[in-house]
């Protein structure tokens, strides 16, 4: 029973010594490979974020995992890291295997039904983020983007211009822009 509430004075010492040295390591590999690392999440992202804190927890409380060899297994997880985003950036084809594409879920005053059906947004978050976002009217909402991190981008009526439009390559963009009411430019 007791060693369930204490460890040896020894187990404490190799926890926290290694658990200062990995932090350590890990800190330093985040800020070397870069802001991207730990940027605005789409799905490979979370799941490299899971096998960081996975690896740091069982190199603190496992004695079969070495410093050295959790050390290694986050510089694997920064290399794949690095090189799903440089995929990203260089191929189309890839970047549409690894991220999804944002979405309109809500345009000029009207909810897009099966859009958010299938996207899993309910009309009461989009409501939600509209108020967050200082809007006490849908009829100030031009459009509310599903951005691929699963973040809502809201855009106002009086920011919307169709033919300079930041919608452009979003899903639903074409429906958008032919339904755009005529402005005065």
């Amino acid at each position: 029973m007791e060693d369930i509430l204490f460890a040896t004075k020894s187990e404490v010492l190799r926890i926290v010594l290694a658990g200062v040295m990995v932090y350590a390591c890990l800190v330093l590999l985040l800020r070397i490979s870069g802001k991207r690392t730990l940027s605005k999440w789409n799905s490979f992202d979370f799941v490299v974020t899971v096998a960081f804190g996975s690896t740091f927890a069982t190199a603190l409380l496992s004695k079969d995992v070495s410093v050295a060899e959790a050390v290694m297994a986050f510089v694997m997880l920064v290399v794949l890291q690095f090189v799903v985003t440089w995929l990203s950036v260089r191929s189309a084809w890839f970047r549409k295997m690894v991220k999804s594409k944002p979405s309109i879920i809500f345009m000029h005053g009207r909810f897009i039904e099966e859009r958010m059906k299938n996207k899993r947004v309910t009309r009461s978050e989009v409501k939600a983020a509209i108020r967050s976002r200082g809007h006490g009217s849908v009829a100030e909402i031009d459009a509310v983007v599903l951005e691929t991190d699963g973040s809502f981008s809201i855009i106002s009526s009086h920011e919307t211009l169709p033919e300079k439009s930041s919608l452009e390559g979003v899903e639903g963009f074409t429906e958008y822009i032919n339904s755009c009411p005529a402005k005065a430019v």
